[in-house]
């Protein structure tokens, strides 16, 4: 009872937990870690890869890499943006997949971060690099003018493309998230990949 009114005092709603204020040491270290070791092992296989082929090859290597960074750009939105809802009923039916939905969209954060942030900076950064190469391969003999406007042209096509399609990545990745989710869950079911 509250002693000044005579009314019975309502009970308080415990607060809720809020982490989005937290930092999570340990996720930080492993993504650093990780980045690291997958820097180092794109950027070998490409420096390695781009020594042995011609320049067909070489432009099909770099093309490769910056699909590869959309690719998880548009997982890594969907997977901050998609919801678990749907997919309850799914496991609920052991639709293959359907559990790993739930755990990327419960741990959209660090999917996000890893996607986003991890493979798809590195491969901006190795698809930089092996434009470079490339650049260097195709004006070995060639005069300055030549050798400046081939770097300006292939610099300027790697980033609209990087840029462009990471737009339109985005997009698909918010309008069909859940999609993109139950997809890349079905795919880790495949490799019988558990929480």
């Amino acid at each position: 009872m509250d002693s000044d009114s005579g009314k019975p005092k309502k009970k308080s709603k415990p607060k809720q937990k809020q982490n989005s204020g937290t930092v999570n040491i340990r996720w930080i270290a492993t993504i650093s870690i990780a980045s690291f070791f997958l820097s180092v092992i794109m950027s070998y296989t490409s420096n390695q890869a781009l020594e042995h082929v011609g320049n067909l090859i070489a432009f099909v290597i770099l093309f490769a890499f910056i699909a590869l960074g959309i690719l998880f750009d548009v997982i890594g939105v969907a997977a901050t943006v998609s919801t678990e809802k749907r997919f309850h009923s799914m496991a609920a039916r052991k639709v293959s997949g359907a559990k790993q939905a739930i755990w990327i969209t419960r741990n959209a954060e660090k999917v996000g971060s890893f996607c986003n942030d991890v493979v798809g900076d590195i491969s901006g950064i190795i698809s930089g690099a092996t434009s470079a190469v490339i650049i260097t391969h195709l004006t070995k003999n060639g005069t300055d003018l030549r050798s400046i406007v081939l770097s300006l042209v292939i610099t300027g096509c790697v980033s609209s493309l990087t840029i462009g399609g990471k737009a339109i990545g985005k997009t698909i990745g918010i309008s069909r998230s859940e999609d993109i989710v139950f997809m890349v869950g079905r795919l880790l079911a495949v490799f019988s990949w558990k929480k």
